[in-house]
């Protein structure tokens, strides 16, 4: 296939990532917020840290500042979280750990986070049905969440999987127990599991029980509200990129984390409006002194619904997964992004870089009672134009007219997810460009071109800012409202996951290696 299409595939997968690093280092005592569970912060999914005493550069070369580094497959696009004292990250198979798993597989590894040692591994083979469906050597791609010795994750199958933080060291818990069969491709032997394989909970199949027709690849980050699991199910075009072959299949799932079961689902009936796949990942937000679930669609629509129907709060299944009936989310309020664009037949504004309907890659961040995301035509196959917007979280049904505060136009579509800190937000395109606004008005305080398109989100942490580039730059600028770039490493290989930050440690990935950096100066 083209690049073009291979760009595309990876773009919906990377939605939101970002680092920076650079060359001052602070020479307070570090203080560590702890585990980073989740891709960005617990309840808003905004990408800023607590974590202080983080360096703002470090040598690959000499090891300084480099706790640790370990090797990943050859295309990284998950981004990694700590928890447990593991870290995890979704990669490729190229450089198999086991010489048992060869060829095309996803990949969710896990390290010990004191030295970086391998500690086991999920394999997932490859879909078949066309590689419009799991792009060739994609990996996992969407970013786990954690809680306790529960690991949530999608797998580039469409299968939302339950795995046991201690992976199979402590025993085939849970009532999934075929691992060995679903580590391969159909029709081949099983391989036998080892301890340094991860161990199954449960599995849900997306694709299978709720008729997704995924596009390039599952990429989603899993939300946990109270016993619930919120998932994006990427549902998109077909090969030709002009049809949606699943229109009725919902854009938005709820599961009880402990069973899998298949609880609600969204019935806004988005399928016929997704100019090219659902990117985003679901957030929380306060909307009018109560909690909802705030969800970006494939048309450019922000969606904000109860956390779930009352009555799927007794917890069954359906659709797949039991006799029982599936609830339908209630939809509290909603605001379109781009109200001007179409709503019908929007493939025929195919490669219209002029006109045609937008699409969120990002993931929203709530803060202070406004909610902020980036939105545009779409980088590939859409018009050029696209915005970072504040909207007023409040009032009630559709707020399109009344809800929006500021809207700031950007050089081209964005995939990275917004950080605000300290009243500036921060936000990067995929020209290369970085901002950094005022939250209140929208007034941009700098702009500043980087070499290279960003595909991952800022990170906010410790008076800097963090993010990396696609020409395989990692930067570090001062968080504030002058412009200062505080250092540029050049890591020789491109980066589309954010950087995160845990327990005194900055934690970055390429698309070959994973970074664990931390000051190590000599006293």
């Amino acid at each position: 296939m083209n690049r073009q299409n291979h760009h595309c595939t990876l773009a919906k997968i990377v939605v939101g990532c970002g680092y920076v690093l650079g060359l001052v280092t602070l020479t307070t005592d570090p203080v560590h917020a702890a585990d980073q569970a989740q891709w960005g912060q617990a309840w808003s999914r905004n990408p800023v840290s607590e974590e202080r005493g983080l360096p703002a550069t470090f040598d690959p070369g000499s090891g300084r500042h480099l706790k640790w580094t370990a090797r990943l497959g050859s295309e990284t696009h998950s981004t990694p979280v700590v928890a447990g004292g593991r870290v995890l990250i979704g990669t490729n198979n190229e450089d198999p750990r086991d010489p048992r798993h060869q060829g095309d597989r996803s990949v969710l590894m896990c390290f010990n986070e004191a030295d970086g040692a391998f500690l086991w591994q999920l394999v997932v083979p490859k879909l078949t049905q066309s590689i419009y469906w799991d792009w060739p050597k994609s990996g996992i791609c969407s970013t786990p969440t954690v809680e306790g010795d529960r690991v949530y994750v999608v797998s580039n199958r469409g299968e939302v999987l339950c795995l046991d933080l201690a992976g199979l060291a402590n025993g085939n818990d849970g009532p999934f127990q075929d691992e060995a069969r679903h580590a391969v491709p159909v029709g081949e032997a099983p391989v036998p599991v080892s301890p340094k394989d991860a161990d199954i909970l449960w599995s849900f199949d997306m694709i299978a029980a709720c008729g997704v027709r995924q596009h390039d690849q599952a990429h989603s980050s899993i939300l946990i509200h109270g016993d619930h699991l919120f998932i994006n199910t990427s549902n998109g075009v077909d090969d030709t990129h002009k049809e949606i072959h699943a229109p009725d299949a919902p854009s938005l799932i709820v599961l009880d984390k402990r069973t899998g079961k298949l609880l609600a689902r969204d019935g806004e009936h988005i399928g016929p409006r997704i100019f090219h796949s659902t990117w985003s990942s679901p957030a929380l937000a306060q909307l009018n002194g109560r909690t909802v679930v705030v969800f970006c669609g494939g048309d450019g629509v922000i969606y904000a619904f109860e956390p779930l129907a009352p009555a799927a709060e007794a917890g069954n299944s359906g659709e797949g997964n039991g006799d029982a009936p599936v609830a339908t989310l209630k939809k509290v309020w909603q605001f379109d992004c781009d109200p001007a664009a179409p709503k019908r037949d929007v493939h025929r504004y195919l490669r219209n870089r002029k006109e045609g309907p937008s699409n969120i890659l990002s993931m929203p961040v709530f803060h202070d009672g406004r909610l902020y995301v980036t939105v545009g035509g779409d980088l590939w196959w859409g018009k050029y134009e696209a915005w970072l917007k504040c909207i007023r979280m409040s009032g009630s049904g559709d707020v399109t007219r009344t809800a929006e505060i500021w809207s700031l136009p950007l050089d081209r579509h964005s995939m990275s997810t917004p950080a605000i800190a300290d009243g500036l937000v921060y936000a990067a395109d995929c020209r290369g460009n970085l901002y950094c606004v005022e939250a209140e008005t929208g007034q941009t305080r700098w702009s500043h071109k980087m070499m290279g398109s960003y595909w991952a989100s800022p990170l906010v942490a410790d008076g800097k800012m963090f993010i990396g580039t696609r020409s395989g730059k990692f930067h570090t600028l001062a968080a504030g409202r002058e412009k200062k770039i505080l250092a540029e490493i050049d890591l020789d290989s491109k980066i589309s996951a954010s950087a995160i930050a845990a327990n005194g440690v900055l934690y970055l990935a390429t698309m070959d290696r994973l970074y664990a950096v931390q000051t190590n100066d000599p006293e």
